[in-house]
């Protein structure tokens, strides 16, 4: 038995997967990011759903990643997906995606000359995308090595097939980073235009993330790679103020897919003047009444929300008090009316009328949606709701 459950809502997926392909247009690419276990949302619960909803290419950000989205859509009986490796894949993998069709960024010259040796091997092309890099000092090729990159595509053709060519943006999320960001786009047009002139073709031109896609409608050239967006969340509030204003509407038109759940463990009366949990972080000045919940920093409810946290009992929004601790935490329900062994408790969603909002985490701590979604243990089961 678990201790707590999470919901993923199928008609949400479909609403926010609408809502990419109505920014983008029929013409740009949609690239699910299902990298961090489908940003918590668990790769094999969501992948299906969004290939339901025509979602055929997922961007992953390691082999393992692959393997796992590879194993679902090979369950399915499903052909026509692309795979693309963002990050890390070891020399000793290439030859295995290689083998399945898997695409994969190469952004420097040990892993351009090792997909050049495993595709000789195996008598098949290695599909690359070549990362360059623009500004955000991380991963990719620099401009100055572009020469001799090239030099060696032409001499390897038949064992390189260049997908696409992209970059990554340093942080489109926010207002703070405009000139970065201008600066990236003129350095990955003049590299574009470089290889214009010495007559390359591009399959798919790549560089845009959610923050991006909302605010740099320049950067979609032939595809994107739409991560926190298609689970429901704008990046920042500043890019879904951006976005309203610019579309002149009030409502979010995104719905969060997850919900997180579990259920009330005890419950007991503290007298006044006792420590609750461990320390002496919380103490009673009044009779207290409060529910122990199963669920603690091991599940992925950060403990920097001991004394701050919120959830939701029977349609009332309820403070947690002392520590978390590691598998387990209380809530005072002294003024909530009946509260009994096995009833509902909501850490993330709706109930009656009331909501837990990710957003409302990073309110009581540092911790901000990508983050707190990510380190969702992935033993939690994923249940698919309507």
């Amino acid at each position: 038995m678990h201790t707590s459950f999470i919901e993923i809502s199928e008609s949400a997926i479909e609403n926010n997967i609408k809502f990419i392909k109505k920014i983008i247009g029929e013409d740009v690419t949609f690239s699910s990011v299902v990298k961090g276990n489908a940003y918590g949302h668990g790769i094999k619960v969501y992948c299906p759903i969004a290939y339901k909803y025509g979602t055929k290419h997922f961007s992953v950000a390691n082999a393992s990643e692959a393997l796992e989205v590879l194993d679902v859509f090979k369950s399915l009986g499903a052909k026509d997906i692309t795979i693309m490796i963002m990050g890390m894949i070891d020399n000793q993998q290439i030859e295995w995606a290689i083998e399945n069709n898997i695409e994969f960024f190469v952004f420097e010259t040990d892993r351009l000359k090792a997909a050049e040796q495993a595709a000789r091997r195996i008598g098949k092309a290695a599909k690359v995308h070549l990362e360059v890099e623009t500004g955000m000092n991380r991963t990719g090729f620099e401009v100055k090595e572009f020469r001799s990159v090239l030099k060696f595509l032409v001499s390897n053709s038949e064992f390189i097939e260049v997908k696409g060519l992209c970059t990554h943006l340093a942080g489109a999320e926010s207002i703070a980073n405009f000139k970065r960001i201008s600066n990236q786009q003129k350095k990955f047009k003049r590299i574009l235009n470089y290889l214009d002139k010495n007559d390359w073709e591009i399959p798919q031109r790549h560089m845009a993330s959610s923050a991006a896609t909302i605010r740099y409608p320049k950067t979609r050239y032939d595809l994107v790679r739409v991560g926190i967006l298609q689970y429901g969340f704008f990046p920042t509030e500043e890019i879904l103020v951006h976005y309203l204003e610019k579309i002149k509407i009030t409502e979010n038109p995104l719905k969060r897919i997850v919900s997180w759940k579990s259920r009330v463990m005890d419950v007991k009366t503290v007298k006044t003047g006792e420590f609750i949990g461990y320390g002496t972080s919380y103490f009673t000045n009044k009779t207290t009444i409060i529910a122990i919940i199963p669920v603690g920093y091991s599940s992925g409810y950060n403990r920097s929300l001991s004394n701050k946290g919120k959830v939701l009992i029977n349609g009332k929004r309820l403070d947690v008090i002392g520590t978390v601790n590691m598998n387990m935490m209380a809530v005072d329900i002294t003024f909530a009316g009946e509260i009994n062994k096995g009833d509902e408790v909501v850490l993330i969603g709706n109930q009656e009328d009331q909501e837990i909002a990710v957003s409302s985490f990073g309110d009581f701590s540092q911790v901000i949606n990508y983050e707190l979604l990510t380190r969702l243990p992935q033993d939690i089961p994923r249940i698919t709701i309507p």
